[in-house]
């Protein structure tokens, strides 16, 4: 199998704008988060939507291109336990002993707990419900936080590998040739409708939570993109559709995302103030809705076209960069908190403060991956490396999760 250089420097680009996203997160104004800095910026969340609707749908969709890429009706089983493995011990370590440090920084902000890290976990990993502890997740004893993204991972995964004898079928096989004929712009544009249904029907019943058992939105966004992922992987003409239309591409997710962004704009104009015929507004919020669904794929078909014509070549320090991606994944946001509840109390001001919370957390990543977990091997695994002196297996986010 070719290796596919552009969808391994996609990943390892994505989750670099993830620790930024994030490190956003402590910054932006009335955005809920797990710690917050009084230095909050109302501007912030227009960059922050721009990125937000296509940053997680981009590692799912990778993701089911990366299964699709492997094959894995080759050995089904073993494909599911390796993938078990590499995606729910690294969740499993992650949830008891990397995100329990965002919890006690979210609890001491909150005031509902006394000083004392060591006291903190020695509860924590008694994992039982715990109503007084003031953090997302008290009430169930743990919480996964970021780490979420593994668990739906090793679902959706799961679930592609019961689809193979399926998408091995006379229909399974006509359904990636007519997907795979997406060479006018207008065609591959259509999956946007289902996003477009996804927002009308199901966002406002369920919102989104990261919960997994009630996240039904999300689920139908993310499951959707992944295993358009798949179905489009192997099809030569969709890439090269998509290196032909990336700038008509373009040019559909910046009006689209325009669009999307002045109704949001006229939104907050209007709020709170009496309208003489609210029935006016009632026509935005459904092209408001199309706008953001349009923005969102044809974002991501551009990125991919766009990484398609640039980045499929063997970049020197793509390999390294494709091992870290994995463990800076599972680190950044449990560096990101307590760097924040550290330096918030410093009043270090709008600007020093943030920098200092993106350095540190850069920072951390790299020194605890280069010196302590690619060089240990009990570390390796946990968070998702292969044992050392064994060769990376080509297969981009399925292997690292991340």
């Amino acid at each position: 199998m070719t290796r596919r250089h552009d969808l391994d420097a996609l990943r390892v680009i994505a989750f670099g704008l993830l620790i930024l996203y994030h490190v956003g997160m402590v910054y932006v104004y009335d955005w809920g988060f797990h710690i917050k800095s009084p230095y909050q910026a109302e501007w912030l969340q227009w960059p922050m939507i721009v990125l937000n609707r296509w940053r997680m749908p981009l590692l799912f969709m990778i993701s089911g291109m990366a299964i699709a890429l492997w094959r894995p009706a080759r050995a089904p089983l073993r494909f599911a336990l390796t993938r078990t493995w590499r995606l729910l011990l690294p969740l499993a370590f992650g949830m008891l002993f990397v995100v329990s440090v965002q919890a006690y920084c979210e609890a001491r902000a909150n005031g509902a707990i006394e000083p004392g890290y060591f006291a903190f976990m020695a509860r924590y990993l008694q994992l039982r419900p715990w109503p007084e502890g003031g953090w997302t997740g008290a009430d169930f004893g743990v919480t996964w936080n970021h780490l979420w993204y593994l668990a739906y991972l090793w679902i959706y995964t799961m679930i592609a590998i019961a689809l193979q004898p399926a998408l091995a079928s006379r229909t399974g096989q006509r359904l990636q040739a007519w997907l795979g004929a997406r060479d006018r712009l207008w065609r591959l544009l259509l999956p946007a409708a289902a996003l477009f249904a996804y927002l009308m029907w199901l966002k406002p019943r369920f919102p989104e939570t990261h919960a997994l058992f009630d996240d039904w939105y999300l689920h139908a966004e993310f499951f959707t993109v992944f295993m358009l992922g798949y179905l489009m992987a192997r099809s030569q003409g969709i890439w090269d559709a998509l290196r032909r239309l990336r700038w008509p591409l373009l040019a559909v997710a910046a009006a689209s995302i325009c669009v999307e962004l002045s109704l949001r704009a006229l939104g907050i104009l209007f709020e709170g103030k009496q309208i003489a015929d609210w029935a006016l507004l009632v026509p935005w919020y459904g092209i408001e809705r199309a706008a953001r669904a349009l923005y969102t794929w044809s974002a991501l078909l551009a990125i991919f076209g766009w990484g398609y014509a640039l980045l499929n070549r063997p970049f020197r320090w793509l390999p390294y960069a494709t091992e870290a991606v994995y463990p800076w994944y599972i680190l950044h946001q449990s560096l990101i908190v307590p760097l924040a509840f550290v330096l918030i109390p410093l009043r270090l001001g709008p600007a020093v403060e943030p920098l200092l919370v993106l350095g540190g957390t850069i920072a951390g990543c790299l020194l605890l991956h280069e010196f302590v977990i690619r060089r240990v091997g009990v570390l390796r695994p946990l968070f998702g490396l292969k044992r050392a002196g064994r060769k990376a297996a080509i297969d981009g986010i399925v292997q690292t999760a991340a």
